[in-house]
């Protein structure tokens, strides 16, 4: 299969036009339909359904779509590690929820370039979801998550607890039944502690998926909300956010997982992995 059919492929979905992704790839748009003629020939399959205001994707098309985005960047990703330059002797491959990406991501990809100062690293950031895929298809080698699902192949570490603590905009919000609180989704086990302890309280008008949303919400609108401590931090110090008293400290799992074919050989791995959990 051809990269370059892929690659244009991949443009039509992101541009929705035959013309923009010829546009977008310095081509014209014959060659943009001989690729996409080669690539449905090869798969046997129509990927777009073409109409004048664009192309959309068919059910098979968008089936291709998630494995013609690992193919490409597994190539990229080839690319760089062919082409490191000398004194490097090797890329590590770092996954990351993007929730923790401030806190764990960080010190993860600090830990490693201060054990390996003669590798390099390339961070990648998503849901457990797109984890679970870089991983099973290679693209990285560790991931930092909330999710405890391995496959064959692959070593879950536990981390160090992150701490969901209560903060609020205004230094005199109740504990109880404020009007303006923001529910953020913490897991399954923050979930039953919360309704454990607040089973009399009303149902949150709003509430976020992620803490980095629900944050952005507080320090706009105002309102109180269960967040990281690791993103409330500096917003506490400075007098933005203010920690509620006596309200109940809830934690939440994290963990790393490690392809451990891709890093057998990694001796200075186990001292990173030792410091996340400390």
């Amino acid at each position: 299969m051809n990269l370059s059919n892929l690659q244009t492929f991949l443009a039509i979905v992101e541009t929705g036009s035959l013309i923009r992704a010829s546009e977008q790839l310095n081509v014209t748009q014959s060659t943009v339909t001989a690729r996409l003629k080669t690539l449905e020939d090869d798969l046997g399959q129509t990927l777009f359904v073409r109409q004048k205001t664009g192309a959309t994707l068919t059910a098979r098309g968008v089936k291709l779509r998630r494995y013609a985005e690992v193919m490409v960047e597994l190539w990229h990703q080839a690319r760089q590690e062919t082409a490191l330059p000398e004194g490097i002797e090797a890329l590590v491959n770092i996954g990351c929820h993007s929730d923790l990406r401030k806190g764990l991501g960080q010190s993860l990809l600090n830990s490693i370039r201060g054990a390996r100062p003669n590798l390099a690293a390339s961070a990648w950031s998503g849901s457990n979801a797109d984890l679970t895929q870089w991983l099973s298809s290679g693209l990285i080698d560790l991931a930092v998550t909330y999710h405890t699902a391995t496959e064959d192949g692959f070593r879950l570490h536990g981390l160090t607890d992150e701490p969901l603590v209560l903060v609020s905009s205004d230094p005199n919000s109740p504990m109880r039944f404020d009007p303006n609180y923001v529910f953020v989704e913490g897991g399954e086990q923050f979930g039953r502690d919360h309704a454990a302890y607040y089973a009399d309280a009303d149902t949150a008008r709003l509430s976020f998926g992620s803490p980095n949303w629900a944050l952005e919400h507080l320090l706009e609108q105002g309102g109180s909300a269960y967040l990281p401590a690791s993103i409330v931090k500096p917003y506490l110090a400075a007098g933005t956010l203010h920690p509620i008293a006596e309200a109940p400290k809830f934690n939440r799992k994290t963990y790393l997982i490690v392809n451990e074919k891709a890093t057998a050989t990694w001796d200075w791995l186990p001292n990173v992995i030792a410091a996340l959990q400390a």
